[in-house]
């Protein structure tokens, strides 16, 4: 049975410990998603409405959406298509027997 050891991560408190103290408040990313404003499909910051941030649209599986990706995909997606032979407008299909 393997045994629980409880984990002990207070440091020493002398110059060292201060110093990395103080770098890691400094290193810390700042995190906007709180409980208040959790990041889920539907946050603001994860829609895809035209800037860098969001790529999705809030739609379970949506991936034939050309809304959907942030600003530079949704540039990229149409430099892509705009040579292409099949494109939404023209696609690809069997032939009819």
């Amino acid at each position: 049975m393997a045994v629980s050891i409880p984990l002990d991560s207070n440091q020493p408190k002398n110059k060292l410990s201060s110093i990395a103290d103080e770098q890691r408040k400094k290193n810390f990313v700042i995190n906007d998603y709180k409980t208040t404003n959790e990041y889920t499909s539907t946050n603001p910051d994860a829609m895809a409405d035209g800037d860098s941030k969001g790529k999705g649209t809030g739609i379970f599986l949506d991936t034939s959406n050309d809304s959907a990706g942030a600003i530079g995909d949704i540039v990229k997606r149409k430099e892509a298509f705009a040579g292409a032979k099949f494109k939404p407008t023209n696609p690809y299909t069997t032939p009819s027997a």
